[in-house]
């Protein structure tokens, strides 16, 4: 079983620079090394489109963790960083919830955080966050992007995405990208 932290089958990369957000994501879905769908949507807007979300891993669990995780967003009135943390608590502690494979991406006007099944809740640095198996390379790509240029969020997201779109072959240059200003 491959480790949650580890995933392959997509790239998702969060970017903030300055007052603008964005979650970026790609497109295809692969099982084992077959590519399945090229357009499938791994970034979402959510509560009152306030948050964007992106996750990395199995699409089922993924699906069941948005859930979840709208869930205690309505309970904390929006609350992002005590959403997360109530998330990553019971995605830890629960026994059903344990066996779940994926990694989320979440982002609000203020916050940029990846949650994870392992009882993570990071809050990066630079503003920038890649995860999935392309995750790294769209990381890198955007780091440099933002210490060398004066491009902004989307731009850089969407730069740093076809990038690692070029590096990885569980990712294609069909990207989504949700944005808050």
């Amino acid at each position: 079983m491959q480790s949650r932290t580890n995933l392959h089958g997509t790239t998702i990369l969060a970017v903030r620079r300055g007052s603008n957000v964005v979650v970026a994501g790609d497109g295809q879905v692969t099982m084992k090394d077959t590519i399945m769908k090229h357009s499938a949507k791994k970034v979402r807007k959510i509560y009152n489109d306030r948050i964007i979300v992106g996750f990395a891993g199995a699409t089922a669990d993924a699906l069941n963790l948005y859930e979840r995780f709208e869930g205690k967003l309505e309970q904390f009135n929006g609350n992002l960083t005590r959403s997360a943390v109530e998330l990553a608590k019971d995605w830890r502690t629960d026994k059903y919830l344990r066996r779940l494979e994926a990694v989320i991406v979440a982002v609000d006007s203020e916050h940029l955080f990846l949650i994870s099944g392992n009882g993570d809740v990071i809050e990066p640095d630079e503003g920038v966050l890649g995860i999935g198996s392309g995750g790294a390379y769209a990381q890198a790509a955007a780091v440099a992007l933002i210490r060398h240029t004066e491009l902004d969020a989307s731009s850089i997201a969407d730069i740093a995405m076809k990038i690692a779109g070029s590096i990885c072959i569980y990712t294609n240059e069909q990207i989504t990208i949700e944005e808050i200003k």
